[in-house]
């Protein structure tokens, strides 16, 4: 072979090696892209390894695979505490076909007593797996129910928190009288701004109050670290002298101390810009529907996007009490026979 042959050869077969690394390094940057592009969305919950619970999760996680639309098929993670107990086999079986993710996290059985100090730790660490995993996480309730597609989740560009207000004033402050001691100390311990304060107005009772933000319902996003700094703060407080007395005062004030070292933690953290209400169909309270009074209230539960309730199916009566259509009536029948 002639040396200039030679030489048109080489020139052809450097070309082509050339095309073909150009072509796998291409290649293999689409699939790193693809390997590191983000979730749109994660939903959370916490399970506890009970009959209950196991049984209030699994509607959660089934409802969202039924309805929620283009969001159906998002991972779903259910985080577990570890003290000694596992879920039993029938609900990990089911969570496995749903493609649930179950997830043990750590903390002591003694602080695991206190009121929802498992929901809080649980959150924190939910967050933390998220963080570059997705844009947003939505820490739900497990006694929660998806019925539609729950757009509103997905946060405008400006957005860092998407939440609902209390079902009812409870240990609420009302925003026409002074501060009471609690709420003292909650925006005391959590330095809430004076000029972040603003009023809120109640579910079903729809009376004003002081920022007091519903912890059943929380779209985050994760690099902004809130669950994370709201169970951090949480459990540094509420186990206060100061505090432990307002608990003996009134016990609520224990369950539900959680909930208020939440609100001043998001009023430390966020603006008022910062943060979205979300549709009062949302997060709507089952088991307070009697008492609702407010414009609000469903003709029946198809008319909502999600709702929480207490265990609803515990009542013998609930088919004939429950204001929904034969349809929905039917899919929880057929859920809560399995």
């Amino acid at each position: 072979m002639h040396l200039k042959e030679r030489q048109k050869l080489w020139r052809i077969g450097t070309y082509s090696l050339s095309f073909i690394l150009t072509f796998a390094l291409g290649f293999n940057g689409v699939m790193a892209e693809e390997m590191e592009k983000k979730e749109k969305l994660i939903f959370a919950s916490i399970v506890f390894p009970t009959e209950s619970s196991e049984k209030n999760v699994l509607l959660l996680v089934e409802s969202i695979r039924a309805f929620a639309g283009s969001l159906s098929q998002v991972p779903i993670w259910c985080l577990m505490p570890e003290y000694g107990k596992q879920l039993s086999t029938t609900t990990q079986d089911k969570l496995a076909a749903l493609n649930v993710t179950l997830i043990p996290f750590e903390i002591d059985y003694e602080t695991l007593r206190f009121p929802f100090t498992g929901d809080a730790q649980a959150a924190a660490v939910a967050e933390s797996m998220a963080n570059a995993k997705a844009d947003f996480l939505v820490w739900l309730g497990a006694n929660t129910i998806v019925l539609q597609e729950p757009s509103h989740l997905l946060l405008p560009d400006d957005k860092s928190l998407g939440y609902r207000p209390v079902h009812h004033i409870n240990v609420g402050s009302p925003y026409d009288r002074p501060l009471d001691p609690f709420w003292i100390l909650v925006y005391q311990y959590c330095s809430v701004p004076k000029d972040r304060i603003f009023a809120m107005t109640t579910h079903v009772d729809d009376t004003k109050i002081r920022p007091y933000f519903n912890a059943g319902v929380l779209v985050t996003r994760p690099e902004k670290h809130l669950l994370r700094n709201w169970r951090d703060t949480f459990f540094r407080v509420y186990q206060k002298p100061d505090l432990q007395k307002c608990y003996r005062q009134d016990n609520r004030y224990a369950i539900f101390i959680h909930q208020a070292v939440l609100s001043g933690v998001i009023l430390s953290e966020f603006a008022m810009d910062e943060i979205q209400e979300l549709p009062a169909t949302y997060n709507y309270p089952l088991h307070l529907y009697a008492e609702d009074s407010t414009d609000y209230r469903p003709s029946s539960l198809e008319e909502l996007v999600t709702f929480r309730h207490e265990g609803f199916y515990e009542d013998p009566e609930w088919i004939e009490k429950m204001p929904a259509g034969a349809s929905l009536k039917q899919w929880f029948i057929e859920r809560l026979a399995q």
